[in-house]
């Protein structure tokens, strides 16, 4: 393969350390680019799915009027309009406290634990 190597131990060591210091800057930017690629890819990811949510379903047209809310199983796809998280507490006030009903698809209430 390298046919036209000198034959002298001198100049073999000097093409030795000017490849080893070529192979070191090389793996330095492979490592950077790595790294670059690697927090474009953190940024791409979409966030975390919640535990729990709650979605406010659009208005009826009285003015004034308060959309009907829900609280679904993190990923619901019946959940639609305005969509918000909740951590576990709120969750359990939602269902508890408010009075916000369940979605009957996913089943918050049973994930939960609250009985009817």
């Amino acid at each position: 393969m390298y046919d036209n190597l000198p034959p002298d131990l001198p100049r073999l060591r000097t093409l030795e350390t000017f490849f080893a210091l070529g192979l070191d800057e090389i793996r330095k930017a492979i490592a950077v680019k790595e790294q670059q690629e690697a927090a474009a890819t953190a940024r791409r990811a979409p966030p975390p799915v919640p535990d729990w949510i709650i979605s406010t379903g659009r208005p009826p047209s009285t003015p004034g009027a308060a959309g009907a809310r829900t609280v679904h199983v993190g990923g619901c796809g019946m959940a639609h309009g305005t969509i918000a998280a909740l951590t576990h507490a709120q969750a359990l006030r939602a269902l508890t406290v408010e009075d916000v009903p369940p979605c009957q698809y996913c089943r918050p209430d049973s994930e939960l634990g609250v009985l009817d």
